[in-house]
């Protein structure tokens, strides 16, 4: 028993050390964040072709550490170097399962935002959330005016064709 369990941890520190021996290079300017969430605290703003330490994988985020500094950035922000990464291409796959986008309940995946299977099958209408939309609509005169106040030039734009070739 002591065996099984020397074993299982011994599995569980060495899957940690394969992260951490990960390097990468950011390959855009991105903010480092407090937690691996949209809105979470900004830490810091890396910049380009700043070198770090991959410490952790979740969603798609990478906990990362920058000099003294360890936070979450994008995962589409980082190139792992390749020679020292010591995680297979079906592995770090599995590691996109879904992650959290900001407070609210929206589920977002790499790159792509929206609701999850159970929200959409627990919506209903809500009249007053419906109100509330329709209060933020503008009058067509009111439209103009801030377009003369904010200096903006219309252009007419003509509808696309309808499907098929038809106008």
């Amino acid at each position: 028993m002591k065996r099984t369990l020397l074993a299982a941890c011994i599995l569980m520190l060495a899957t940690q050390f394969a992260y951490a021996a990960d390097s990468g290079t950011t390959i855009k300017t991105d903010n480092l964040r407090a937690e691996p969430y949209q809105d979470a605290k900004n830490l810091t703003t890396l910049n380009k072709g700043s070198q770090v330490s991959i410490l952790k994988i979740q969603g798609g985020w990478l906990q990362i550490q920058s000099g003294k500094t360890k936070g979450w950035i994008r995962m589409l922000s980082v190139r792992r170097d390749a020679a020292r990464s010591k995680v297979t291409s079906a592995s770090s796959l599995s590691k996109l399962a879904a992650g959290r986008s900001g407070t609210g309940k929206i589920v977002a995946t790499t790159g792509i935002r929206g609701l999850n299977e159970e929200e959409l099958k627990a919506a209903h209408y809500d009249a007053a959330q419906v109100a509330q939309v329709e209060s933020y609509a503008s009058s067509k005169s009111a439209a103009q005016q801030f377009a003369l106040k904010g200096k903006l030039v219309a252009q007419r734009v003509d509808y696309l064709p309808a499907a098929g070739g038809e106008k």
